[in-house]
């Protein structure tokens, strides 16, 4: 007979007053984590207990119960019921739902362990999907954060990321595209365009989030992109645009969707800002984005001027210049502070800089012939370039005749009207109508065409080339003035000679700045940068006067700073022969230069070049003497080792062959097994000396750890 399944019976729940509970000292927890108690009782103060506690009697001596229980699972909800008890929004004797334990099958620890270990936290999935159901409810996330104790931020994220597309979604439920990606992806609304993504990626190596980020975003513009930021957010957004936003990462105001719209809004604000700037006086003004390197070449530039001062103006100017002078020269005698001089002196000096700055303006003849460029700098304000004159526009002399005066008059008089071409206003590339006179023929002499001046131009630059070729002396002193045009003062393209200096950084190598060569040479340049004129007009007689020492050693440390013999795998130059060749002539050793192995650099070698390092340079029996270490305390040995040995590792090594060296001797590094750098047997550290036996097993400590020669330590 078939024996019957023993049914299970349940624990039986119960209301119980508060005041007959009491916390069990078994809860298994016991580090605060999530929600806080006091969160917690403002949660059940909004909705009431979601889940009951569970107490067992307190039994006493005779096994009787006492009327009182114990909670040793919900001891974080009988904590929050004491606080709005406290408060005195929850009764004492107010009955508790509580599932009571009387049978004790399983103890108090192992009901409060299950109880943590057996609860299940939602999938993300499904807290963004109840988040989005709470929103559609009316609730905004100001609200829906109030009542989950979290940030009206995070619950925006999770309602972004609730609206990605369901198809990402579905992937995402079945662990087939990670958080962080689905993230990504929610910077966009589109969901046609995030599943074009995925189909684009799914496939490929490439599936992190910044570069889903950036297929999202490929075809918009950044916020804080010039265009961006001189158009606004607000106009832009006002025209219909839409902006793209990164509620999980930094993303500098977002992305601005509609490029094409953008453009639009940035030549309509250019448009505006450029009639206005044309108002002032100007001649043309043209305004784009943004210009081409040399968009002024061949122009020439007119300058605005500080208005002039009056009688009274210099008078009071070169009263409050006396005052302060004495002020101050009567303040640096003075032993103490004085904080009412300072002030006063502060007073006079502000005085001094308003008038020194008074406002400056241009001649308003010369702004009818000139014209302005108008662009967008870097932070999107806009950059106005004032004071171009075209050659075109040059005032042309007389020639007195009456008809050619005539003539001239009326051209004069068309330019001032804005009727010629490119007159008025342009905006990226484009005349904006502004007048509407018809263009008048030009009957003046016109300049000379372009391609009759670069023919003359080239045949001038032969014969001139073919004149320094036979002057030695001046083709060095026009080589050292373009040099230090280029070393020293930037973007100065006031030399003849297309000769052109390049200087690696090579920022990346950490440490170099603090190495004595890098010392030297920021020592070197800031002298001559102290010594050289400020403005480059006065160079070149500057480098006349120099001594010819002085010339030599300006040219030899403009030379040197574009030397460049590092070796990169991807660039095989053959330059880097002629560094050893150049390296010979100079007699230039870098062990003489101060480099030496230090425990950094041995330390970057894998073991087995560390040993070869201490073999080429005190030969094997150095070597085995640290072979079994490990490569830590292996690194810090060989340097002890290789010290004072002339040892370089191959790179660092000079080698030229034998026709470049003459016949020189050997290369440093180069070494037998059997014999050492200088010929000598290394002076080995105490632990290392021949009176230290290798073979014994006694161990020997090294900086406190002890270190058996006979035994691996890998």
């Amino acid at each position: 007979m078939a024996k019957a399944i023993q049914k299970i019976a349940m624990n039986a729940a119960e209301n119980i007053p508060y005041d007959k509970l009491m916390l069990s000292q078994k809860n298994v927890r016991r580090i605060k984590d999530g929600v806080s108690v006091e969160q917690l009782a403002e949660d059940i103060s909004r909705r009431k207990l979601l889940q009951s506690l569970n107490v067992r009697p307190v039994l006493d001596g005779d096994g009787e119960e006492t009327g009182t229980f114990e909670v040793p699972a919900g001891g974080r909800r009988y904590l929050a019921l004491g606080i709005l008890i406290k408060q005195k929004r929850l009764a004492k004797n107010e009955p508790i739902p509580c599932i009571v334990n009387r049978r004790q099958e399983t103890s108090a620890e192992e009901d409060s362990l299950a109880e943590n270990l057996r609860r299940a936290d939602l999938h993300p999935l499904d807290q963004f999907r109840a988040f989005k159901t709470l929103s559609d409810q009316g609730l905004d996330p100001d609200e829906i954060g109030a009542r989950f104790f979290v940030s009206p931020a995070t619950v925006r994220q999770r309602l972004r990321l609730a609206s990605v597309s369901l198809r990402l979604l579905d992937l995402y439920e079945k662990d087939e595209i990670r958080l962080e990606q689905v993230m990504a992806f929610s910077i966009s609304d589109d969901h046609t365009r995030q599943e074009q993504i995925w189909e684009r990626i799914s496939n490929s190596h490439t599936q992190e989030p910044y570069y889903i980020r950036r297929l999202l975003t490929e075809t918009t513009v950044r916020a804080d992109d010039r265009r961006a930021v001189y158009v606004g957010a607000e106009a832009y957004e006002a025209a219909g645009g839409v902006v793209l936003r990164d509620l999980f990462e930094q993303d500098s105001g977002g992305w601005f969707q509609d490029a094409a719209l953008l453009e639009q809004l940035v030549f309509d604000k250019l448009k505006v800002d450029a009639e206005a700037i044309r108002a002032e006086g100007w001649k043309w003004v043209e305004a784009a984005i943004s210009f081409p390197y040399g968009h002024t070449s061949g122009m020439r530039r007119i300058y605005a001027e500080a208005q002039e001062l009056s009688a009274e103006e210099i008078k009071r100017y070169d009263a409050l210049k006396a005052e302060h002078d004495k002020l101050d020269a009567d303040y640096a005698a003075a032993e103490d502070a004085d904080e009412a001089i300072e002030a006063k002196l502060d007073q006079l000096g502000a005085e001094l800089d308003a008038i020194d700055d008074r406002p400056q303006s241009y001649d308003p003849v010369q702004k009818g012939i000139a014209g302005v460029f108008v662009t967008l700098a870097a932070n999107g304000k806009l950059q106005v370039e004032a004071g171009f004159v075209r050659a075109e526009d040059e005032p042309r002399p007389e020639t007195g005749g009456g008809d050619e005066r005539e003539e001239g008059d009326a051209e004069g008089e068309a330019r001032s009207n804005g009727d010629d071409d490119g007159d008025g206003v342009v905006v990226n590339g484009k005349p904006v109508d502004d007048s509407s006179g018809d263009d008048g023929e030009e009957d003046g002499i016109k300049p000379l065409p372009d391609r009759l001046v670069f023919d003359l131009t080239a045949q001038r630059t032969l014969a001139l080339r073919n004149a320094l070729a036979g002057d030695a002396d001046i083709a060095f002193f026009a080589a050292l003035h373009a040099f230090v045009l280029q070393v020293f003062y930037r973007f100065a393209p006031d030399s003849c000679l297309e000769i052109s200096l390049k200087s690696g950084s090579f920022s990346q190598v950490d440490g170099l700045a603090e190495t004595s060569w890098a010392k030297e040479i920021a020592e070197r340049h800031e002298a001559w940068d102290r010594e050289l004129p400020d403005e480059t007009d006065g160079l070149w007689d500057f480098l006349v006067g120099l001594d010819e020492a002085s010339r030599k050693a300006l040219f030899a440390h403009c030379v040197s700073l574009t030397l460049n013999a590092v070796v990169e795998p991807w660039n095989r130059r053959r330059a880097l022969e002629h560094a050893d060749v150049l390296a010979y002539s100079l007699q230039f050793d870098m062990v003489d230069a101060g480099w030496t192995p230090t425990v950094e650099f041995l330390g970057r070698l894998t073991k087995a070049r560390i040993l070869q390092a201490v073999r080429e340079a005190r030969g094997e029996d150095s070597a085995q003497l640290i072979d079994h270490m490990k490569k830590e305390i292996m690194a810090r040995e060989a340097a002890r080792l290789i010290e004072g040995s002339n040892w370089l590792p191959e790179p660092l090594r000079l080698e030229v062959n034998d026709a470049a060296a003459n016949g020189g001797g050997a290369i440093a590094g180069e070494t037998s097994d059997e014999t050492t750098l200088d010929g000598d047997e290394a002076e080995l550290p105490a632990f290392l000396a021949d009176d230290a036996d290798p073979s014994s097993d006694e161990p020997v400590t090294i900086d406190g750890d002890e270190t058996d020669h006979l035994q691996a330590a890998e």
